[in-house]
């Protein structure tokens, strides 16, 4: 077990105690940890159990040591999660400390999955290479770009995926093709129960590095004049409707500044909600389920989340999934 001296304490169930205490994990673990400190929203509940890996070995020992009933989840940055009140059943694992290596191989580059985009797109301009500059403006990490296949600027995250590490919640590890992942916009579907560690991009050389950092900086730049920054939001709320842009739907439907309790429509874009009044997880989902009634009653186009809805909702809840 980890040096109470060294990590907060743990408020140990019963039934995790005889596991806990056999273990040699040397990162962060604790119980009932509020999630609002871990997500870009900052608000939401706890998660039963949180273990911030020292490193990959440790993470593994983790994942060979949880109970095999137990839920887990990877999380990044947060960026692209609302945890609703009641908090989260299981374990949630967060990636960052412990998966944040870049090595580069020629064309390629492996990258871990706890790496922020940003990092990667000013490493990869460094090298002079090119493609990876529109990655500087997502928020969250290489792993969480994996799952949603996020995009900006015509570039989405799969397109120069030459390869992929996952594990199994036993601990064991893959290689594997690209081709094992259906993969759509904002959307991807693969092997279950396996979680991203690493992947390798391939972005073609020939750029120098003032020419591709300076593009990132303008891409950067573009993005920050037509979206809010600095503020507790988790960036688009909403996927385009193909053809459309859920931004232009809400703000049509009468929606910029809408508020639900201490959040509301951003007036700088519409497709994000700003956090700006200690909002509750279920002020957020309110805000939510309300635009998307809206914009469906108006329009007839039902706007379908990008962010990630978890956990259990408190009594006075919504509960419901957006």
């Amino acid at each position: 077990m980890p040096d109470g001296s060294l990590h907060a304490p743990i408020n140990r169930a019963p039934a995790m105690t005889a596991w806990l205490d056999s273990q040699d994990l040397r990162g962060v673990l604790r119980r009932n940890e509020p999630m609002a400190r871990h997500c870009s929203w900052r608000a939401g509940g706890a998660a039963e159990l949180f273990f911030e890996p020292a490193d990959r070995e440790d993470l593994l020992a983790f994942l060979r040591a949880v109970p095999a009933d137990m839920p887990l989840m990877f999380v990044g940055l947060g960026s692209n999660l609302l945890v609703r009140d009641g908090g989260l059943a299981g374990a949630v694992v967060l990636t960052a400390r412990a998966l944040g290596g870049i090595r580069q191989e020629g064309d390629c580059f492996v990258v871990e999955a706890g790496v922020p985009c940003a990092k990667l797109a000013r490493q990869v301009a460094l090298s002079g290479h090119a493609g990876a500059e529109w990655f500087v403006g997502i928020p969250g990490t290489v792993g969480g770009a994996l799952a949603m296949n996020a995009g900006a600027f015509g570039g989405e995250t799969w397109e120069t995926v030459t390869q992929v590490e996952t594990v199994d919640r036993r601990g064991t590890t893959y290689l594997r093709d690209p081709k094992a992942w259906q993969v759509g916009y904002r959307s991807v579907q693969g092997p279950q129960e396996e979680w991203f560690l690493a992947c390798t991009f391939r972005f073609p050389p020939g750029a120098t590095p003032e020419g591709a950092l300076a593009e990132g900086r303008d891409m950067l730049a573009r993005r920050n004049e037509s979206q809010p920054t600095g503020v507790a939001s988790c960036g688009s709320v909403f996927r385009n409707p193909p053809g459309d842009h859920a931004g232009r739907l809400i703000e049509a439907a009468g929606l910029k500044g809408a508020r639900e309790g201490g959040c509301h429509v951003s007036l700088k874009h519409a497709n994000f909600i700003i956090n700006d009044r200690e909002a509750s997880a279920a002020d957020i989902e309110r805000l939510i389920l309300r635009v998307q009634a809206e914009v469906l009653a108006r329009f007839g186009v039902r706007l379908v989340p990008e962010v990630r809805i978890e956990g259990r909702a408190t009594v006075n809840g919504t509960g419901a999934p957006a």
